[in-house]
């Protein structure tokens, strides 16, 4: 559309924003934070990309893709994210007491390892070194944790 104003020209672009859903690629700056403030990942850190996402394939946790539903490119909002749909609650079934000789020598509590699981590799975090065993927990870091993102929408494809 172009419109005139004296002796100037307007080219104007009137382009209806559509609304994320299910199935677009979805390009957006976040940033993390837990309860207290603490912030456990962002984009905007030097060096990071934004991240890019396509809705709906699983890539992400639920609550951060439910988040993004409904914004528009340019759009800047906060969700806070209970555990369900972040990474779940804490389980105590997942802390484990094995046996030291199973462990490099060395090892020491706050040392995230590799271990293998029946459903693939997984990251476990080391919480005790004793005498004879060690204690794993194999729990995401976030899980059981309400998150709060900061979403800022920057394309919808």
């Amino acid at each position: 559309m172009i419109k005139k104003n004296n002796s100037l020209t307007f080219i104007t672009n009137i382009q209806k924003m559509s609304k994320i859903k299910n199935g677009d690629t979805v390009t957006v700056n976040y940033v993390g934070k837990l309860e207290d403030g603490t912030i456990f990942d962002s984009s905007l850190n030097e060096g990071r990309e934004p991240l890019v996402c396509t809705l709906g394939q699983k890539q992400l946790i639920p609550g951060f893709e439910n988040g993004l539903i409904d914004m528009s490119v340019g759009d800047k909002k906060t969700v806070e994210i209970l555990p369900e749909d972040g990474y779940g609650p804490y389980r105590e079934e997942m802390v484990f007491d094995i046996p030291k000789g199973q462990f490099p020598d060395g090892v020491k509590a706050g040392d995230v390892l590799n271990a293998q699981s029946a459903m693939g590799p997984v990251n476990v975090t080391v919480v005790d070194v004793a005498e004879e065993t060690i204690k794993i927990d194999a729990n995401h870091p976030l899980a059981g944790k309400k998150l709060i993102f900061e979403l800022d929408v920057v394309n919808v494809s």
